[in-house]
Order: C-alpha cells, then structure tokens, then sequence
C-alpha cells in the first residue's frame, strides 16, 4: 500500500519561508508524477505544484517564481520550496501522487500566513 506523509508546515509571517516535504512508502520514481494542492475551506483541492517523471514541472500561476518542487537529494521524497509568502497562500497543503492509474493523498500539512 503506497503511503505519503507530509511534514513541514506552521505558521509563517507574510514574505517568509517554508518547505513542505513528502515521504513515499515506494521509491518515489515509480511515479508518473508526484505534487502538492491546496485546500481552503469551502473550497476545491486545487493544484499548487506539480514534477512529472523527465519533465518539466508545472506550477499555478499565483506561485509561478515564489515556489519550487523538486526531489529531495539523497532521500526518497520530494519537497516544496515556498518563498515570499502571501496571506492568500494559507491552506491545507496535500501531497499527490500518481502511479498505475492510481491517485495517492497524504493526510495535509496546514500552513498558515499572517501576520
């Protein structure tokens, strides 16, 4: 059974950092893709970050240039990299991951930026 588990995530202030990381019960390049969304109450999980297997990542038009994904070096993970944080960015932070037609969820990270 494929299990994610995300760590990283607190209480920022606004233009500060924080790095989201996935762990994976497989070796991560078993994936198709791996990526994170976020989920506001009363809203749809939407997509935040996205690394496909020898491509190039995709990212949500609000976080283009602030946020980064990429793989963990030496580990079997994959982090997301978030800079100049904005009070918008606010949510719970779920990990994805794809393989075999499969989608896997982590349990979320909340993070949350205020001042």
């Amino acid at each position: 059974q494929v299990q994610l588990v995300e760590s990283g995530g607190g209480l920022v202030q606004p233009g500060g950092s924080l790095r989201l990381s996935c762990a994976a019960s497989i070796t991560i390049s078993r994936f198709d893709e791996m990526g994170w969304y976020r989920q506001v109450p009363g809203n749809q999980r939407e997509m935040v970050a996205v690394r496909y297997v020898g491509g190039i990542p995709d990212y949500a038009d609000d976080v283009k240039g602030r946020f980064t994904i990429a793989k963990e070096s030496g580990k079997n993970s994959v982090y997301l990299q978030m800079d100049s944080l904005k009070p918008e960015d606010t949510g719970t932070y779920y990990c994805n991951a794809r393989h075999g037609g499969n989608d896997y969820w982590g349990q979320g990270t909340q993070v949350t930026v205020s001042s």
